[in-house]
């Protein structure tokens, strides 16, 4: 079982920066991809970032050239620094770790941190 801590979060005002961490703990592989999710009222929870532990990176194309996301592995953990933020990117943001069992892949929640940028 794995867990997520997050912490970061608030409220910015459009064109601000913020970061996000996330923390994990418990039995986990080596092995794995860890990154953000986000999910704004009403609508399905999206990808924002990831990052495999092999290096291979993966950003949302509405966040390309704003966030990025980078980990520490000494630490398990994994951060997205958020950059010139818009009043669309206001959501609940998820921390995610995922790896692959034998072919199955599971996926581990944080319980999620609001993120909200007024105008």
């Amino acid at each position: 079982q794995v867990r997520l801590e997050e912490s970061g979060g608030g409220l910015v005002q459009a064109g601000g920066s913020l970061s996000l961490s996330c923390k994990a703990s418990g039995d986990m592989l080596s092995d794995n991809v860890r990154g953000w999710y986000r999910q704004a009222g009403g609508k399905q929870r999206e990808l924002v970032a990831t990052l495999a532990s092999d290096g291979s990176k993966n950003l949302a194309a509405s966040v390309a050239g704003r966030f990025d996301v980078y980990r520490d592995n000494a630490k398990n953990a994994v951060y997205l620094q958020m950059s010139s933020l818009k009043t669309e990117d206001t959501a609940v943001y998820f921390c995610n770790h995922a790896e692959n069992w034998g072919g199955k892949v599971y996926n581990y929640w944080g319980q999620g941190i609001q993120v909200t940028v007024s105008s």
